[in-house]
């Protein structure tokens, strides 16, 4: 189980795609929700790892995945996977949203660039 004192129940996720990777033009691989404010990020994989990043910025070590049908959480802090509640919706992307995301925004080797 998580820990619910950094999770906010009510707030709702920053938008439908990496806050930094629109910001700047990037791309990502799949998203993950901050459960404390709710921004969204690019996961490990993705070549930027905003989600990690924004993390260690703020102290907010949980996040859930953003990802349609998965529903884990993941502490930074202890590098556990981890259950927990539903967060305000949307609880993922568009499903429509392709992945990599957003669409055409990824290069054609866009493999090579996973870590």
């Amino acid at each position: 189980m998580t820990d619910s004192s950094v999770i906010d129940l009510a707030v709702p996720p920053s938008g439908t795609g990496c806050v930094e990777c629109n910001e700047t033009g990037g791309w990502w691989f799949h998203l993950r929700r901050c459960a404390t404010c709710g921004h969204i990020g690019c996961c490990d994989s993705s070549p930027s790892q905003h989600a990690r990043a924004h993390a260690a910025i703020t102290g907010h070590p949980l996040i859930r995945s953003y990802e349609p049908g998965e529903h884990w959480y993941y502490d930074y802090l202890t590098d556990v996977l981890l259950q927990g509640p539903k967060l305000a919706p949307p609880l993922h992307h568009p499903e429509d949203q392709p992945a990599p995301g957003p669409e055409g925004r990824a290069p054609a080797d866009w493999r090579d660039h996973l870590h």
